[in-house]
């Protein structure tokens, strides 16, 4: 009895191509399982998420005196960082308060629950994964990043980068009626 299968080709890769992808295949698992177990670890001890605590680390090192710097500190865009903060706030673990020296600016630090959470806190693996891209050299980290991005690009995976394992990172769509309230302003 004849099937209607299509045959591909195998790919043409060679014992050391394959050996190569899948290490790298592998590298990149252990990075996600890293990222994952702390980014659980923090929800199950301390009821955050991983990107909150990574931003309560980054805010328990100085306030931050605009989300633009924050987001600066946490390698990520100014967007992601305020969803995460606006949590943090919610939950009185960071406090929002206008500058002394410029009363346009918003300053964000932690709050006494703030520090208490963090004295409690598992090790964050945002903070291993930068400490160790930043003991890469300048070369092999443009080298690394433009490959990244390279295989991002064609994986198709363009949206807006988002802090690690933060889920609902995309601010709800507005209805027109609403009107948006300046944002320059706090920044």
């Amino acid at each position: 009895m004849a099937t209607n299968t299509i045959r591909r080709p195998a790919p043409a890769h060679t014992r050391k191509d394959s050996a190569d992808l899948t290490a790298a295949l592998d590298a990149i698992r252990r990075i996600v399982q890293s990222l994952r177990v702390s980014a659980r670890a923090a929800e199950r001890r301390l009821g955050v998420s991983g990107a909150q605590l990574f931003v309560l680390h980054a805010l328990a090192e100085a306030p931050a005196h605009s989300l633009n710097e924050l987001a600066a500190r946490t390698f990520t865009h100014q967007s992601s960082v305020s969803v995460v903060v606006d949590r943090l706030v919610r939950r009185r673990l960071v406090s929002r308060s206008r500058s002394a020296e410029d009363g346009r600016r918003v300053v964000l630090s932690l709050t006494t629950s703030g520090r208490s959470l963090l004295r409690s806190s598992p090790e964050v693996a945002q903070i291993r994964l930068i400490a160790a891209l930043r003991n890469l050299s300048g070369p092999e980290c443009r080298v690394l990043a433009r490959h990244l991005g390279r295989i991002v690009r064609e994986m198709g995976a363009t949206d807006e980068p988002t802090l690690f394992f933060e889920d609902g990172m995309q601010r709800p769509a507005r209805s027109s009626a609403t009107p948006r309230r300046s944002r320059t302003a706090s920044h």
